[in-house]
């Protein structure tokens, strides 16, 4: 049985991206097709940095799927957790459109219910879900059951071991109402020792608006560590001990699009190599700089030897001021 880095549950499908960018959907001409879906955009950015990884999701029996399966394969990815689902919904597409420096629309062709939303309990992988090194789950598999059902039994098996992530992920488009919403991801947070998630994410789990109230409120929830990305302005951290702020990277936008994913899969990659958490902080805020400097999502993961060079310039810079 192999021991992964990381086991990520949650949405995949494919991505179509314009590469005309600055107009919308109907005056698009051309895409480009990428592999998509949070968790699965996180399997493939901690992959980058060397970490062995597994996805558990489910596609069709489809073109899109034999697509999503070989590019997992190919960006480093285990996807014998990936389940085909025969007779069902087909493999989910997402559109977006490309308004540089801060709007992206976002389109979830996954209606009524996506392949990913029909993972079962008797269907997880138990064990690996126990011996991962990280479990990081995402709460738009809450959204529908069977797959609500199936995360809460992930966390049972799981036991709150150390490194359980769950990412405040919220798509409003996947909900029938905010309520519900609200009311799953308050009773999942304490399910979880690593709470990650935006500053509006974060509301939606706490009710407090504020980044600092919002994270204090999330570690009384029972979370070891809150993390509260706010885009342009850094990322706020806090545990019981310390709390860390670390400024934006400074980048020139393509795509913000999954920016937050390769922020996620490099703070696995920090928090398993046992940096400080500045050291973390940092590493994971350049990682999601480079990919909104990029069109695509998870073939636009960086390497570790990417982000690093780009630390090193910015210290050597700061050290000569």
């Amino acid at each position: 049985m192999t021991v992964y880095d990381l086991v990520a549950m949650g949405r995949v499908g494919v991505d179509l991206y314009p590469l005309q960018h600055g107009v919308t959907l109907d005056e698009v001409h051309t895409f480009e097709k990428s592999l998509g879906g949070s968790a699965a955009n996180v399997t493939v950015a901690a992959a980058r940095h060397g970490r062995r990884t597994t996805l558990i999701s489910a596609t069709a029996d489809d073109a899109f799927g034999r697509f999503v399966h070989r590019e997992l394969l190919q960006l480093g990815v285990d996807d014998a957790h990936v389940q085909t689902v025969s007779g069902g919904p087909p493999t989910p597409v997402t559109f977006c459109e490309v308004f540089p420096p801060d709007h992206f629309p976002t389109w979830f062709y996954r209606y009524p219910v996506a392949p990913d939303l029909l993972i079962t309990t008797d269907s997880l992988p138990l064990q690996a879900i126990r011996e991962a090194q990280v479990y990081w789950s995402t709460v738009t598999g809450l959204s529908q059951e069977p797959s609500r059902s199936a995360h809460h039994a992930a966390w049972e098996e799981r036991g709150r071991a150390p490194l359980t992530v769950l990412d405040l992920d919220f798509r409003p488009a996947f909900w029938s109402a905010a309520d519900e919403a609200r009311r799953q991801v308050r009773d999942a947070v304490g399910r979880a020792t690593v709470a990650v998630g935006n500053v509006e994410e974060c509301e939606l789990a706490t009710g407090e608006a504020d980044p600092v109230r919002a994270a204090r409120a999330l570690l009384a929830a029972g979370v070891d560590l809150a993390v509260v990305t706010q885009g342009p302005r850094g990322v706020l951290a806090m545990t019981p001990a310390e709390q860390v702020r670390v400024g934006g990277f400074p980048m020139r936008v393509v795509n913000g699009i999954g920016a937050g994913d390769a922020f996620g899969g490099a703070l696995v990659h920090g928090l398993l190599e046992g940096w400080d958490l500045e050291r973390v902080l940092h590493f994971a805020n350049v990682a999601g700089a480079l990919v909104a400097g990029r069109l695509g999502c998870s073939t636009a993961m960086p390497t570790t030897g990417e982000v690093q060079a780009l630390l090193s310039d910015v210290e050597v810079a700061d050290g000569a001021m």
